[in-house]
């Protein structure tokens, strides 16, 4: 196996593992275990644990916006939007344990986790801003923070949905789509 190739293995070990653990319960015996490796071969691709639980959280990240990324084939923003959103949810729905592991475990004070965190919502902030001005609003300072606000909105809503589902999938997906026009349009104009 080449060296990139075990490296993928080995990340995607873990990301198959804090699908059903928390992150910080994946250790480098299980996965040196599963992969049929040394724990000192695991030692080789990565400097230590917490740079193995980097890689699969920057896996994840990676993996969820791959998948949530907008089909621009549908033309109307607002029809991307929704799109995005509805694999979003699917997405963490699926991936439950690891996603709230992710954003409410131990890991998640940790700074070279933030980067990743910061990297994977920059990215879905940059998605959105390409798209404003097709819906007519002027990407000004107001409205990238606005956008930035409404991405941790629709984490923390999302989070709150999968702890105490208090409503229903679609009642989700309409509260957190019809959020970003409505607080764009109102600062579109500050």
């Amino acid at each position: 196996m080449s060296p990139e190739a075990r490296r993928d293995q080995l990340i995607d070990l873990g990301l198959a593992m804090v699908r059903e653990r928390p992150l910080e319960q994946v250790s480098i015996d299980a996965i040196a275990e599963a992969a049929g490796v040394s724990r000192a071969l695991l030692f080789h691709y990565f400097e230590s644990k917490q740079d193995f639980h980097v890689a699969i959280a920057r896996a994840q990240a990676d993996e969820m916006l791959e998948c949530t990324a907008p089909d621009t084939t549908l033309g109307d923003p607002i029809a991307m939007l929704s799109g995005s959103m509805s694999a979003f949810v699917d997405y963490v729905s699926d991936n439950r344990a690891a996603y709230m592991a992710f954003m409410r475990g131990s890991s998640s004070a940790d700074p070279a986790m933030r980067e990743v965190f910061d990297q994977t919502r920059a990215a879905m902030a940059s998605r959105v801003l390409d798209h404003a001005p097709a819906l007519g609003i002027a990407v000004t300072p107001v409205v990238e923070m606005t956008v930035h606000g409404w991405i941790s909105f629709v984490e923390e809503t999302t989070i709150g949905w999968l702890t105490e589902p208090v409503i229903t999938r679609d009642q989700l997906l309409g509260l957190i789509t019809a959020a970003l026009p409505a607080l764009a349009g109102v600062v579109g104009d500050l």
